[in-house]
Formats: C-alpha cells, structure tokens, sequence
C-alpha cells in the first residue's frame, strides 16, 4: 500500500478499535456491577448486555446504504455521535433501564459497514485484501484487549467511568475522521465490500451461506450468554476477585490463539476446513459443558476456558471465510452484510436467553443451553460439503458494452483455475472466484493487459 493507502487503513481501523472497545469493555465485568444497578434482574442484565446486538443488527445495512447516497463520512460521523451519546446516557444512569436505553443508542450508531465502504472507496483493488486483513486483525486485538482491560478499568472507576471512557474514544474518533482520513473524490459501490439491494434475495435462500449465518449467530449467543455468568464463575472457583482476573484471561488468549493457528493451516493449507471446522463445534460444546458440569478450582476453569477460546477464535476466522469461499461472484460484499447481521442477531439473542436461563433455573443452565443450540449447530453443520477453495478477486477493466462483457467473461472463464466471473460493464470492473492453487495468473495478467489495450 502507498502512504496514503495506509494512513487511511490506520485511522480507520483506530476508529473501528475505538468503537468495538467500547462495546467489549464491559463483557467481562457487567453482570457483577449490574446487580447493584436499580431494578436490575439478570435478565434485565442480559438485555443490557446484548441490546445493542439488536440494534445494530437492524440499522448496519441501512447505514451502508445510506452512505452511497449521503456519503462515508456523515454517516460515519452520525454513527460516533449516536455512540457518544449512548455511552454518556449510560454513564450517567443509575438503574438497569438506563443502561439498557444508552446500550441500544449506541449500537444504532452502526457504521461499521460503512468504514468498510471508506476503506473500500480509499484503496486500490490489488490492496483491498490487505487492508480488509487489517481491520479484521484490530477487531481481534480489540477484543482480546477489552477481555485484560475490562477487569481492571472497572475496578478503577466502575462501569460508568467506562461508559465515559467510551465517549471519549468516540470523540476521538471524531476527530481521526475528520484530520486524518482523507475523503474520497468519488462514491463508488463495491460489490466485494458493500451490500447491494438487488442481491439480498438470492443471498437469503442460499442453503450454504445460510447454515454460516445460522453459525455465526449461535457462535455470538453462546459467547454473550457465558460472559453473563463467566466472572461470577471466576470470583468462585478461582479467588480472584474482579480486578485480577486479567490474570487468567490474558494467558488463556495468548495460548488459545497459538493453539488455533495449527487449525487455521490444516483447513486451509491442506484443505480440511469442513473436518476443522466440525472439531471447532465440538470444542465449544466440550467447554460449555465442562463449564457446565467441572468448574472447581482455577486449573480446570482456565483450561476449559483455553478450550472455549481455541475453538471460538478460528471459528471467528473461518466463517467469514466460508462466506467469501461460498458467495458467488460480484455477491461477497451483500454475504457479509447478512453474516454481520446475524451475528448481532446472536449477541442479543445470547444476552435475553443467557439472562432468563440465570434467573428462572441457574448458572449452570446457561451453560447446558449453549451445549444444546451447540449440538443443534454441530448436526447443521454435518450437512456442509467440503467448501470449494476459492477466493474473491476483482480485476480493472475498460468500460465494456454488452456484447463485449458477455464475450470477456467467456474467455476469462477459460483461464485455468477461474472457476466463475461476473463483469459490471459499465464500472470495468471484474468480479472473480478463483482457486489460487490451479490459477494460472502469468495467463490472467495477459489477459487484463491485452483488454487494457483494445
């Protein structure tokens, strides 16, 4: 990437680490702070917890679409407005009602489909894939950072100086926005990026990407509905109280996320994704049942939690994965517009379940629970044929008429290892699925050069 491709995947990706800290900070610490909220219940607590799931599910397409029309940057600055604000109604309540109202706000501030949009609009198409990488990576450091930075942050100043530590990275996100992000000269829709009305039909009955929707937003429930019980669990059978549980976390982490690696070169590498994909839903239901039925003392709490984390992070890496391996040509952006919202979906859906389990039965219910919407993933998911390994490409062409594109996508579907092609004449754009280990690219290259001339 060019200087000015990678300043701009830079702040955009703070800007998307800003806003996910500010809605990961709290998982790990609420429910023990939400109890001594007004008119707290716990499942009140897990509405609290994953409302903004809901919200967000419902408003990230329209944002992005809304910033075709109005542009990036607006919507981008309404989203962190409505962040803010959310985040300060949430510091200043002191009932579980208010909190619930200042979650919702913030996860209306959707824009994370629109910073995928602006990055699209601000970098080339041979670099997309990079800068894509990029922001995928500050959303996993995010993560991991809030499970170490929760504990310790609330202990210091509670969960309302959280709330406004989250209005302050919003504002500061503001401000990278506006400073160092350039604006783009031109809107451009990206079908490898962006959701495009016209495809959500064809995407919504595809059997494939269904079963990894039904996937992501199960993985999402099952992670919200445990960190409903989770630090209460860890205060118990461990002795660290809040502050200290980085302590477990931090090692947990690090290990799981070596220990998925082999995984992650197994299923792609040697292309076992459907055999490592299965063994990672059975690891989740090991640990959510072992949670479940053993926790008794630090060692085996932290050992079913390294369990839980191997599987959940390569999961996490590999569905979005499957989405891109699955979705037709020029149908990637729409895909992964429905994956998103489903896995919001699931955050709620874990909080309002996880926190009616708790208060109605136990604990111990919630974890049972996730074991049985795990198993009825796992049977799902035994359906999956071995994925086609193929990966999505985007090619620059001349402005093409019609009988030209139908003619190009014929001989482009010639070239060895090109396994489908969809051509937006008007754009010269060339969406591909190819398979990288068959691709014949000194072929493709010709090819691009040979149409750039004519």
């Amino acid at each position: 990437m060019n200087l000015g491709e990678r300043k701009a995947v830079f702040s955009l990706s703070l800007i998307f680490a800003f806003r996910m800290l500010g809605l990961f900070l709290i998982l790990p610490v609420f429910t023990t702070y939400g109890e001594q909220l007004s008119y707290s219940t716990p499942t009140l607590i897990g509405l609290a917890l994953g409302i903004y799931g809901l919200t967000q599910a419902i408003l990230q397409i329209p944002f992005g679409l809304l910033s075709d029309k109005f542009g990036r940057k607006p919507m981008i600055l309404l989203g962190l407005v409505l962040f803010a604000v959310g985040s300060v109604i949430a510091a200043t309540s002191s009932s579980i009602h208010g909190i619930i109202i200042g979650r919702a706000i913030q996860g209306a501030g959707a824009v994370g489909s629109v910073i995928i949009a602006l990055v699209a609009d601000l970098t080339s198409e041979e670099n997309r894939t990079k800068a894509m990488a990029v922001i995928g990576l500050t959303i996993g450091f995010a993560f991991t950072l809030s499970m170490i930075l929760g504990p310790v942050l609330a202990a210091i100043m509670g969960i309302s100086g959280i709330f406004w530590l989250t209005a302050a990275l919003a504002i500061i996100g503001i401000i990278f926005l506006f400073v160092t992000v350039p604006t783009p000269q031109t809107i451009i829709i990206h079908r490898d990026a962006e959701t495009i009305p016209s495809l959500l039909k064809s995407i919504l009955i595809n059997k494939d990407l269904l079963r990894l929707d039904f996937g992501i937003l199960i993985l999402h429930a099952v992670l919200t509905a445990s960190f409903i019980v989770l630090p209460l669990y860890l205060t118990q059978f461990t002795g660290l109280n809040l502050r200290h549980q980085w302590i477990i976390y931090l090692p947990v982490l690090i290990l799981s996320f070596i220990a998925m690696l082999p995984m992650i070169i197994i299923a792609e590498k040697f292309r076992k994704m459907r055999l490592m994909f299965l063994l990672g839903i059975g690891l989740i239901i090991v640990a959510e049942l072992g949670l479940g039925i053993f926790p008794d003392n630090a060692i085996t709490m932290g050992t079913l939690l390294f369990i839980f984390f191997t599987a959940f992070t390569f999961l996490e890496a590999s569905l979005p994965s499957l989405i891109s391996k699955q979705s037709p040509a020029g149908s990637k952006g729409t895909a992964m517009g429905i994956y998103s919202t489903a896995q919001f979906m699931g955050i709620f859906l874990g909080g309002i379940y996880g926190g009616w389990l708790l208060e109605h039965f136990n604990a111990t219910a919630i974890f049972f629970g996730n074991a049985i919407v795990c198993i009825a993933w796992y049977v799902i998911a035994y359906t999956m044929a071995e994925p086609n390994y193929l990966a999505t490409r985007s090619v620059k062409l001349n402005p093409l008429d019609h009988t030209d594109s139908t003619i190009v996508t014929e001989q482009l579907k010639q070239i060895p290892g090109i396994a489908d092609v969809l051509i937006i004449a008007e754009e010269g754009i060339a969406y591909l699925k190819v398979d990288t280990k068959k691709l014949d690219q000194e072929a493709l290259t010709k090819f691009i050069e040979n149409v750039a001339k004519n």
